[in-house]
């Protein structure tokens, strides 16, 4: 190159040409302070953050943790539907001495838990992982008290116990997904991408928020499982007052008392008979017990017993289905671990005359007397069998692990465990909605076909008081021509006694319990 002045420029052929770089200038792609520290590489071959190749299913870890996932969530749904199903039928093995609506709440949670882990699989978030763990606590506290408390145990059986180990199990899987799948998708985006990728989509955003609100409603659902928990730990320090007997090949256990000595009482040189108490829609201890007390404290009666039917005060839920025939064979054979022998005065109000007169009709000879308060007729058992109320109840029971009235009642009414037990709040334990859940089932159909077998098998030389609601037969016909129809169940009617002004716990007016006690006076000393 020649300059202005006609000479050659010698350092023209050092300088940089056409946009070259000099090699003593330092290169774009070289290292310095302001590098990452990784080898030089080509940056165009980076992908998007948002290519659809930048996943975290690239990983065979994480491929692996889902196919878990999917595995887990089908046996749960297998486990979850046997729960379903032994609701209404008990599996051979599968019967819980509970209500068995626990271990399916249990079952239902952790589905839920697995479903939204699936569905959110490949958008992991801190929110969710912190509320999976504060479920898994829960769940945790909750698997301490069933497996602690020995009643508790013995009510959830290895089924319940099953179910409350697997949530909590589920519980800690779902955090350890979540964290590795996190671990995963920055793994791919620095591979892929160069770096973590720091902003989310608007769909990424809606899914974070969508797992965590379910989530958060999962574990408060967990929170209401443990309240409930703690007050059936509560309500089981409460005694019996008198003993469980084993029944049907030791599968269950119900509660009979017995009061008072017969033998000091005689009546033409023959023993007095002990009079058996069969409670209608409750607990006998939360109402006809008054009867019992009036009646054995004024001399009336010189021995009584009771039992709790299957599900209702201290005694353990039957196997499904279960009727009204077979609650008679398992009072017979709780009777006979007592070593009552009889013979028997039976006393029984609304449905529980079902039982009673099913009982008397198939142990004849030992009964010496029925009393019967406003009984129920057989022709009116669809009152209790409809489909309607069967749904109600089990829509009822699948909620009741909630306590969503049992716990209000206990903060702010002061229930205490003995109206939980057999109170006026024993219609909300799960065991009681189970049982008349187990009675509605076969009610029009088990049962009426024994109530009416018992009808034709009754020994019609027993005497039979039949006293009624006068309430229940003015405001109905129906109601008052099945009535009288039961006074002729047998050839012996002593009295058919309608109380004007009672209901159909006819006891509980002055009235009813002075009628109802002079009955029961003459049937068991005449």
């Amino acid at each position: 190159m020649v300059s202005l002045w006609g000479k050659k420029d010698d350092d023209a052929e050092d300088r940089p040409q056409n946009g070259e770089s000099s090699e003593t200038e330092p290169r774009a792609s070289e290292a310095n302070e302001r590098t990452h520290l990784l080898p030089p590489q080509n940056h165009d071959a980076y992908l998007s953050p948002d290519d659809p190749a930048v996943s975290p299913y690239n990983l065979w870890s994480v491929r692996a943790i889902r196919y878990f996932t999917v595995f887990f969530a089908i046996i749960t749904f297998l486990w979850w539907t046997l729960l379903l199903v032994s609701i209404f039928v008990s599996p051979p093995g599968m019967h819980s001495r509970g209500s068995g609506f626990f271990d399916f709440s249990y079952t239902t949670l952790t589905m839920g838990v697995l479903l939204i882990l699936l569905l959110f699989f490949s958008t992991p978030s801190k929110a969710a992982q912190v509320t999976c763990l504060v479920l898994s606590v829960i769940l945790l506290v909750d698997m301490i008290l069933v497996l602690a408390v020995p009643r508790l145990r013995v009510e959830e059986g290895w089924v319940g116990i099953a179910s409350v180990v697997w949530a909590t199990l589920i519980g800690f899987w779902t955090v350890f997904s979540d964290r590795l799948v996190a671990w995963g998708k920055r793994e791919e985006e620095e591979r892929l991408t160069g770096r973590q990728e720091s902003r989310r989509t608007l769909r990424q955003w809606c899914s974070v928020l969508t797992s965590t609100i379910f989530l958060v409603i999962i574990a408060a659902v967990a929170v209401l499982l443990t309240a409930t928990l703690i007050l059936r730990s509560r309500d089981a320090s409460l005694a019996p007052p008198g003993e469980r007997y084993y029944v049907d090949g030791d599968k269950y256990q119900i509660h009979v008392f017995c009061e008072g000595n017969s033998s000091n009482f005689k009546y033409s040189s023959k023993k007095v008979p002990t009079v058996l108490f069969e409670a209608g829609y409750g607990p006998f201890a939360g109402g006809m017990n008054q009867i019992a007390l009036g009646a054995y404290a004024n001399g009336s009666i010189g021995r009584y017993c009771y039992s709790d039917r299957p599900g209702i005060g201290w005694s353990d839920n039957a196997p499904s289905p279960f009727s009204a025939g077979m609650a008679a064979d398992v009072l017979s054979e709780a009777l006979a671990r007592v070593g009552e022998e009889g013979p028997f005065v039976l006393v029984s109000a609304g449905v529980g005359s079902v039982y009673s007169r099913i009982f008397s009709s198939r142990k004849s000879n030992r009964i010496k007397g029925l009393l019967l308060i406003d009984p129920l007729h057989e022709d009116l058992l669809h009152t209790i069998g409809s489909p309607n109320r069967g749904f109600l109840l089990w829509a009822w029971g699948i909620i009741s692990p909630l306590g969503l009235d049992r716990l209000p009642a206990a903060l702010f009414k002061g229930r205490t465990r003995e109206d939980r037990v057999y109170g006026r709040s024993a219609y909300q334990n799960g065991k009681f909605i189970k049982a008349k859940l187990q009675e509605s089932l076969v009610a029009d159909s088990l049962t009426k076909n024994e109530l009416s077998s018992a009808r034709y098998i009754q020994e019609k030389n027993i005497p039979l008081v039949v006293v009624s609601s006068g309430i229940n037969v003015r405001k109905d016909n129906e109601w008052e021509k099945k009535q009288r129809d039961l006074t002729h169940l047998t050839k012996k009617l002593v009295s058919w006694d309608v109380v004007s002004k009672a209901p159909s716990e006819v006891w509980s007016t002055f009235e009813g319990r002075e009628i109802i006690e002079k009955r029961l006076k003459d049937l068991v000393h005449g």
